[in-house]
Parts: C-alpha cells; structure tokens; sequence
C-alpha cells in the first residue's frame, strides 16, 4: 500500500526536508511527497484510496494505534493512502468532510513544515510497528 502526503506549500531546504528526505528513503518507495501550490486544489483521489486530513480538530491517535488503522485498510485492500496537509488556514469543510479520517497531531499547533515532517515520522514507525521493526519501542 502507498502512502502519499500531499502537501500545500513548498518546503525548500531547510531541516525539516531533510527529515522528510529522510523518512522517505527509509520507506523505500512506499512514501511518495506531493508539494502543491496554496491555492491548488487537492487531486482527485484514485480507486481504493483513503484520504486522511490533518486538522487540528482531528483524532489523535497513538503510534500504534494509526499502525493498526493502517494495517486494517492494508488489508482490506486499500491501494493508498493520502495525508492532505492544508495550508496557514486549514482545510476548507468540504475536504474535512471528505476525509476518511480527521486526524490531529497533539493538541499543540505545529509549522507546517514541522507537521510534514512529524508525518513522516509517524509513517515510517507505523510501517516498522507492522513490519515487526525494533524502530519502535513501547
């Protein structure tokens, strides 16, 4: 399964792309990161995708916990997975109603760059958790 963030804003170099450059790398193809304009609109979702947005109002979920989510969606055969990072203000109600899941990062506000890069993060150890990875230690 394909796990894809689509991203609006670009990241540049700095340190947080190199986190993402990271994680990505260490997810040997199944991460792909999509920059997009802030006024872009969001790409049509393929067959037998999921579409999870991040918003502060969002379910916050353990490490395991969206491991599991993911596993389940795996293997009902789901092909991807997509994270939708909103720009400055958010997401508009149509793309939160869209969502498979709303899913928050902590209660704190995070940049948006830092949110990319705690995503990607999160990602790889949710693949390590199915995986049976030492990555993650509870």
């Amino acid at each position: 399964m394909k796990l894809h963030i689509l991203a609006r804003g670009r990241i540049g170099r700095c340190a947080e792309a190199e986190l993402v450059t990271r994680y990505a790398s260490r997810m040997r193809g199944l991460l792909a990161v999509t920059e997009l304009s802030e006024s872009a609109p969001f790409p049509a979702a393929p067959p037998a995708a999921r579409t999870v947005v991040l918003d502060e109002r969002g379910k916050d979920l353990s490490s395991t916990e969206l491991a599991a989510l993911l596993g389940r969606w795996r293997d009902s055969g789901t092909r991807e997975v997509r994270f939708l990072l909103g720009a400055a203000d958010g997401h508009d109600e149509a793309t939160r109603g869209s969502a498979d899941l709303l899913l928050g990062l902590g209660r704190a506000t995070w940049p948006h760059m830092l949110a990319r890069a705690m995503l990607a993060e999160q990602l790889y150890r949710a693949t390590t958790i199915l995986d049976g990875h030492p990555y993650h230690r509870e």
